[in-house]
Order: C-alpha cells, then structure tokens, then sequence
C-alpha cells in the first residue's frame, strides 16, 4: 500500500511543546503528545504554516539538494516566477536565468511562460459547456488537498488543469528531446525551483493517475546563495526570457486570477482567508462568480516558506520588473480545444476528516458523544490538553486517542452543569 510522502516534518529535538503549531494548523492535524507536537499524516496538507509560525524551528521542510541533479547528463531547471523577486535591484530577468546556467543547468525554462500558456486555456477551459462554476484554481496543492479533505462537496469545482510547473517540465524535455535528439529520456532531468513544500509533495505523491515530469525539487533559499555569487550584470548576457506580465503575475496574488481577462473573479491568500471563502461558497453566500483563485500562502507564491525575501517587498520587486513587459509572450492563437497533456483526469481521493466513521449510524452515534461530552469541557480552547481546541478534545477522547482526564482545568460534573443552567435561565 502507498503511503503519502509528507515534505514538512517535525524535528522532536527543537519543539518544546507550546502549542504555536497547534493553534495555526488548518486541519487540526497537530496534537502536543509527551511535551512534543505529533504530526497527523492523514490530515497534514504540507502547507507550512507550522514551518511560518514555530518559534524553536523544530518543523521543517524536506526537500531535495541541487546535488541531486548530477545524475542526468542534461539538466533543466524550472525557476518559479517568486524567484525573481528575491534580488534586489534586480532589471532584468535575464540575469537570473543566465545565473542558473552558470551553476551548471545546461537549460532554462521558465514556469512563468508556462502560466502564460495555462492562463490562456484557462479562458478557452471557461467557456466550455456543463462545467460548474465557479472554478476554483488548480494550481497550489495545498487547495486541491485541503478541498478534498475538508471541503469535498466542492471537488467537482475545481479546475482540471496541470498547474505550470508541470506543463513547463513537459514543454521543456519535449524541447530538449527535439534539439538532442542524441539523449536519452532518463538522461534528461527537471529541476524545479520552488517557493513552498506543497510542491515537493505533489512531486514525490504524483496527482491521481498523474505521474510528475518534474524530477528534482530544490527551495528558493538554497538557489539564492548560490545565484547571488554567479549571477553576472555584463549588458552581453544572452536574452532568455520569454514571459510577460501575465507570467511574473502568477507569483503574487491574483495575478492568475486576473488573467482569464473576466471580471468575475475572486482572488484569496493566506490559508485562514482561504478557508472563509470556501465555507462562503459551500454555503452558497457569495456572489455569482466565474473563477476563483486561492494561494495558501500570504501574498501568494512570494509568501512561500522557501522563499528569503518579505512577500510585500518581493511582490513590489515583480512589479518593477513587468516595466516595459507585454501583456504576454504566449499565446494559443485560435485554438478552439485544450490539449490533453494540459489537463489531468482524477483528483486524489482522501477520506474527509469530518467523517467520523463509514458506518453512517456509527457516525451520528459519535457526533451525539462528542457534542455531549464538549457540553462538560471548560470550552475555552487553551490548548493545554494537546488538542487545538475542546470541540478536537472531545472528539479525540470519542475516537480513544485521549483520555478525558487530560482536561488539565477537568471536566465537570453534571452537578456543575446544572447548576450552571439554572444561573442562566434566572
């Protein structure tokens, strides 16, 4: 049996215990156990939050080294449109690409032409009959894998479209295929440059029936060092860009959103933000809408855990750099259907967190416990028990992975509770 291949880790030596992590997690899948966190695998969605908010740094990131591209004879790396952003002082994107070709990459292709293109079929993907809408974004797994855990009914909303750094790792041994006709497949390895652990996960896990064309995921951070000492500023570098405003645009917030060119849109950021909105369209309490885009990190991509530089002034960067850029450098001409390489056909399956069990009478048996034992907790989600708040302890203790006694203020009696509800009701 396939197990899920996790990219944020807790390291036990460095957490002390203080419940940060477990008041940040989205998905309750955190719990203090024996004066340490304990990650829950079935309900972690790698979207960092622990990683942003611990403050001994005992999470961490588990991603691969640059090294590890040595074993291709040809060797591509993928940049993510954040990456621009990092340097200050930054003019030309050129730089940056003729920089990674100086630490050994033999070829460059960027995920932001990539966009392009995706954002292009994204708007051919709109105008198709019997989809329902709105569209929710496919792009960052942490919403693919959140929606699939927490919010399932919404599953059949969400976009069926490769996010870009796997059309750009397709697009890029195609090209390297045509032009070394001498290599072999395996000879050649993608290396993608990412902001955020989400993307290691996708990597390593595959998508559904989908099998990554991404060989090799290394952080932001790590390529930065290594860039800053080989990045040359002579006016003869090669000219290797190929994207435009719209490529730049998918690193920040909204800049997917914006380029479907339809005013019907939502663009969300930040993993709280992004929860309220899909309660709202799960509810149904939101507006007529085309497409939603959500990023689980502040800012979008540029808010990434991988990444060196503060969102705000990495997004302002990007702006600068789309000075003088066209809209864009891609296009799909008069293409009236989307190519089956840019589409995928299932979405992961994973058992909703919400369901307690798969027996149905089973289920409403625990739900009636959980709410009769959360009627004698002191309901004020300290944390103290291990669980992030009461509504999580009672269930916990349902479930037999905690005892009752755990409560450190302690569970009252009945006496207490009545007593409680005559004070009320006078």
């Amino acid at each position: 049996m396939n197990t899920y291949q996790h990219s944020v880790l807790l390291d036990s030596s460095k957490c002390t215990g203080c419940t940060t992590c477990l008041k940040h997690c989205p998905t309750e899948a955190i719990r203090i156990k024996e004066g340490h966190a304990v990650i829950n695998d079935k309900r972690c969605i790698d979207c960092g939050e622990c990683i942003r908010n611990c403050p001994h740094q005992a999470k961490k990131a588990v991603y691969s080294n640059i090294e590890d591209m040595d074993k291709f004879k040809y060797k591509i790396a993928l940049p993510a449109p954040t990456l621009y952003g990092q340097f200050d002082n930054l003019d030309d994107i050129d730089y940056v690409l003729d920089g990674l070709l100086n630490i050994g990459f033999d070829d460059v292709f960027e995920v932001s032409k990539a966009a392009e293109l995706v954002s292009a079929y994204t708007r051919l993907y709109l105008k198709t009959d019997g989809i329902k809408k709105p569209l929710i974004s496919s792009a960052c797994p942490v919403i693919v894998r959140l929606i699939a855990l927490r919010f399932p009914s919404l599953s059949s909303n969400i976009l069926h479209m490769l996010p870009p750094m796997e059309v750009a790792a397709q697009l890029a041994k195609r090209k390297a295929q045509k032009e070394h006709p001498e290599l072999k497949p395996e000879e050649i390895g993608v290396c993608f440059i990412s902001p955020c652990p989400a993307k290691v996960s996708y990597v390593n896990n595959g998508f559904a029936d989908y099998k990554s064309n991404v060989d090799v995921v290394v952080s932001i951070s790590e390529v930065y060092f290594k860039l800053i000492n080989s990045m040359s500023h002579d006016s003869d570098i090669k000219s290797l860009s190929e994207s435009g405003i719209i490529g730049i645009g998918w690193a920040s917030s909204g800049g997917e959103a914006t380029a479907i060119f339809n005013e019907k849109y939502l663009a969300a950021d930040g993993i709280e933000n992004v929860i309220r909105v899909l309660d709202q369209v799960e509810n149904g309490n939101i507006p007529q809408l085309e497409f939603i885009e959500l990023n689980a990190c502040p800012g979008g991509c540029v808010g990434g855990v991988l990444t060196i530089q503060n969102p705000f002034i990495a997004k302002a960067r990007l702006q600068s750099l789309k000075h003088g850029l066209p809209v864009s450098r891609n296009n799909i001409g008069e293409a009236d259907y989307i190519p089956f390489e840019y589409l995928f056909n299932e979405l992961p399956q994973y058992a909703p967190i919400t369901r307690l069990s798969d027996n149905i009478a089973e289920s409403m048996r625990m739900m009636a416990d959980i709410q009769k034992l959360k009627q004698f907790l002191p309901n004020i989600d300290c944390g103290a028990c291990g669980a992030p708040n009461c509504r999580a302890f009672a269930e916990d203790v349902i479930k037999g992975r905690a005892r009752a006694a755990a409560c450190p203020i302690g569970i009252r009696s009945i006496n207490d509770k009545d007593e409680e509800d005559e004070e009320n009701d006078g």
